[in-house]
């Protein structure tokens, strides 16, 4: 089916080699946990890049844009556990990117991800149509589901910065492209990379893989 949800939170980043096990075990035995037991939240995937920068990449779908400025969901971002603010401190070129999924196309979750970061620069009516044009898996072979996520500028922001600095990205766009395998992503980054009307818009790509994913169902919540 296409992708679950209405909301969908993107968080990318690098950690030092220093503490990437530590990193690693907070996220795998707490943090996505933690996130898909909040009320509205449905599901996490998290990645690990192929050719990619930030190395780590998560993706959590939301029933409805709204749960990712909800109540529960700020309540969570307020009372973080010591282990997750360790953690979280040590982030490194984080993206935070709190968007509507405007486009999902296709069936199903792939074991590899691509995705390509796009900043619009006005008529966002006329790029969507042109992106749902693209967004078609039919005849990629290898490519179960393409879709794009909207950022909301107001809400999307690094929570390791200065809130005050200035954000350029907020609004970006980004396409997700789900494959079998890392080797089908790149005939299909194409359409985007290879389009001359998108290629100014496009701020950079990246090829991940998926290292495992939780949904609601699997902790009872």
């Amino acid at each position: 089916m296409p992708m679950a949800g209405k909301g969908m939170l993107l968080t990318s980043m690098n950690i030092d080699a220093a503490h990437e096990a530590e990193f690693n075990r907070w996220y795998d035995r707490e943090h996505l946990e933690e996130r898909v037991a909040i009320d509205g939240f449905l599901e996490a995937r998290r990645y690990v890049a192929h050719d990619g920068n930030p190395k780590y990449l998560s993706l959590y779908s939301t029933e409805t844009f709204e749960a990712l400025d909800s109540p529960a969901y700020r309540a969570a971002l307020a009372n973080q556990t010591a282990w997750s603010k360790a953690n979280i401190a040590r982030f490194q070129n984080m993206i935070r990117a709190v968007a509507r999924i405007t486009v999902s196309r296709g069936t199903g979750r792939g074991a590899a991800l691509g995705i390509v970061r796009l900043r619009p620069a006005g008529g966002e009516d006329k790029l969507r149509a042109a992106l749902r044009e693209q967004l078609d898996p039919a005849e990629l072979d290898g490519i179960i589901s393409m879709h794009l996520i909207e950022s909301d500028r107001a809400l999307s922001k690094p929570i390791t910065d200065d809130p005050s600095a200035p954000n350029p990205g907020a609004g970006d766009w980004f396409v997700l492209i789900d494959a079998t395998d890392v080797g089908a992503v790149p005939a299909a980054m194409l359409r985007f990379s290879g389009n001359i009307a998108l290629k100014p818009l496009t701020i950079s790509s990246g090829v991940y893989r998926l290292m495992w994913d939780l949904a609601k169902g699997d902790i009872g919540g």
